[in-house]
């Protein structure tokens, strides 16, 4: 955990905020911070700052705050994604916060099963505990917005388009010519397919209204080993 995420139940005042959760056991047991350290903090999709310790005991710890600096900048990248399988679902929902992506929309695919829409993972309480992982490791606290897409054929025809509002969008496809890394520096929507791939209806189908046939090497990837090569070929200064 490298800031402390404050939610708006946290504040005592206009300065003091307390903790009494697994953060002020983190703040206790990992950091080892005492009466007067300095930690960074900041306010669930607000600003970043400093929390100096006023006081601390076996179950809480009172910071005075101090919030000025905006959270890091968004990821270039909005994203597409076929819905994985639920073993990976939680460290991709993580690794999206981690890399900053501003909007993850979860799609359906031929080659997804039923089942995984099911999920208790894909619940706004774990969708969102997923994502505080990951800005808590990127010391960030805009999560991204997640949005969920059960049909395949209605989302590529009637919204794909939208969602992109003028970007290029990217579909990552084995047989492409161009690589994702020549493509212009520029915002875009990059479209990522579960393992094995969007079937070929889905990926003619999405070339025929937006995308844009890119690969990722010569390699076949798992899901979660696309995306980070996605978001490591555009990451935000």
């Amino acid at each position: 955990m490298n800031i402390i995420l404050l939610r708006a139940d946290d504040w005592l005042d206009a300065e003091l905020a307390m903790v009494s959760d697994h953060r002020a056991t983190h703040i206790r047991t990992v950091l080892k911070a005492q009466v007067g350290d300095a930690l960074h903090v900041g306010l669930l999709g607000g600003e970043c700052g400093t929390g100096v310790i006023e006081s601390l005991d076996l179950s809480s710890v009172t910071l005075r705050i101090q919030l000025s600096d905006p959270p890091p900048p968004r990821h270039r990248f909005d994203l597409v994604m076929a819905l994985p399988r639920p073993k990976m679902l939680r460290r991709i929902l993580r690794q999206c916060a981690e890399f900053g992506v501003e909007h993850l929309h979860l799609i359906n695919s031929a080659r997804v099963e039923k089942s995984f829409w099911q999920s208790p993972l894909l619940r706004p309480s774990k969708v969102a505990e997923a994502l505080q992982a990951g800005l808590e490791r990127s010391r960030d606290t805009l999560a991204p917005q997640v949005h969920l897409h059960k049909r395949f054929r209605p989302f590529v025809e009637d919204e794909l388009s939208s969602i992109c509002a003028g970007r290029p969008c990217w579909i990552a496809e084995m047989g492409a010519t161009r690589s994702l890394a020549d493509t212009p520096a520029e915002r875009a929507v990059v479209m990522i397919g579960p393992e094995g791939g969007f079937v070929p209806f889905e990926v003619q189908l999405a070339l025929s209204v937006i995308a844009n046939p890119v690969h990722l090497g010569v390699r076949t990837l798992s899901v979660d080993t696309a995306l980070t090569t996605v978001l490591a070929q555009a990451l935000p200064r």
